[in-house]
């Protein structure tokens, strides 16, 4: 039975190759957590109140949901954002975004989610590259996201900035 899971993105630059590219990686640091994510779970795609480099006017926020299309692998070139190679990675199916800089945001949430089991130190449950829901979380996430999603076409432009990673 497919699980669902939060893919927790910090950087911008990584944002936009996650959702242009559609594929998701990980750093060598995390791939036993990346090799949890199994073809068919659902992704919640997060970016953190710091993604957009200005975590005092950026809120956290679930931005998209998606799909996971292939096993996570060994990737044959790293992915590189900054200093940090990612050296694992999987092909994502994104079937909904919200607008850009819009979405749900997730600490207007922590109190009803078990996954947060002390809502006063939720964010540190956050510190990581992906995070693994309750079902029951997982229905609540999806169903407070779902009318801000737009059909992918309609709004992945808007999250294409930058220079591509080497």
């Amino acid at each position: 039975m497919p699980s669902t899971h939060l893919l927790i993105i910090g950087d911008r630059a990584a944002l936009s190759w996650v959702v242009t590219e559609q594929r998701m990686a990980f750093p060598a640091g995390r791939a036993r957590a990346a090799r949890a994510l199994e073809e068919g779970d659902e992704i919640f795609l997060y970016t953190t109140r710091g993604c957009f480099r200005n975590p005092t006017r950026d809120l956290g926020r679930v931005i998209g949901r998606a799909t996971v299309a292939s096993p996570v692998r060994l990737l044959e070139k790293p992915v590189v954002f900054g200093e940090r190679a990612f050296t694992e990675g999987c092909r994502l199916r994104l079937s909904g975004l919200a607008r850009f800089r819009e979405g749900l945001v997730l600490r207007d949430l922590v109190p009803r989610l078990s996954v947060f089991p002390d809502p006063a130190t939720w964010s540190v449950r956050m510190r990581r590259a992906s995070l693994t829901l309750p079902s029951k979380d997982a229905d609540l996430v999806r169903t407070e996201l779902e009318p801000l999603l737009r059909p992918y076409d309609e709004v992945v432009d808007a999250y294409r900035w930058g220079p591509t990673p080497a």
